[in-house]
């Protein structure tokens, strides 16, 4: 089985779920037993302050939006670029962290990129490998920069890049006819 861990899914139209539409999926994991990723490109209405005042007990000053993960309730995650404190690495720059001292620290670390979320994206044991089969989602090798840069734009430059190695026939895909004109 080869890993997706470290690289993006895109939803397609035939994955049929209202909580993948348009979303960019970074996968943190994905071995025999399951997958498990993040959701990049769905900020919340909700500040970090709103959500870390009540867990921490003290006040921030924190206007970071949060982001949705996935479906899944969980724990606050973090994804950042600071390998001091990584819990995993991710990809190269890329790592995540969800122990609450390390996101204190991190929120104070003035040159972090982070993302926090709330919830995740999961699936069990072959089912993320069904949906693949299926069509229901595209992959592409993650940055670290693609991973934090502008949510707004994520999904479209994926998509792109994508697209590009399906037309260069870099992409071994099933569903994909040999002549464009029969699409």
């Amino acid at each position: 089985m080869l890993s997706l861990q470290g690289h993006f899914l895109i939803a397609s139209p035939h994955l049929d779920d209202p909580n993948f539409i348009r979303s960019v999926v970074l996968m943190v994991q994905h071995d025999e037993e399951g997958a498990f990723g993040l959701v990049l490109n769905r900020p919340c209405e909700q500040r970090l302050a709103d959500v870390l005042t009540p867990e921490f007990g003290h006040e921030w000053n924190c206007e970071m939006p949060v982001y949705l993960g996935g479906p899944v309730p969980g724990p606050l995650i973090a994804i950042h670029n600071s390998e001091e404190y990584a819990e995993q690495c991710i990809l190269p720059g890329v790592f995540l962290s969800a122990r609450r001292e390390v996101m204190d620290s991190l929120i104070q670390e003035p040159f972090c990129d982070l993302r926090v979320f709330h919830g995740y994206s999961g699936w069990g044991g072959g089912q993320l490998e069904d949906e693949l089969e299926a069509g229901g989602w595209l992959n592409a090798p993650a940055t670290a920069e693609d991973v934090f840069s502008d949510v707004e734009e994520l999904w479209g430059r994926i998509a792109r890049r994508i697209n590009l190695e399906i037309l260069t026939g870099a992409k071994d895909l099933k569903h994909v006819p040999d002549d464009p004109s029969w699409n």
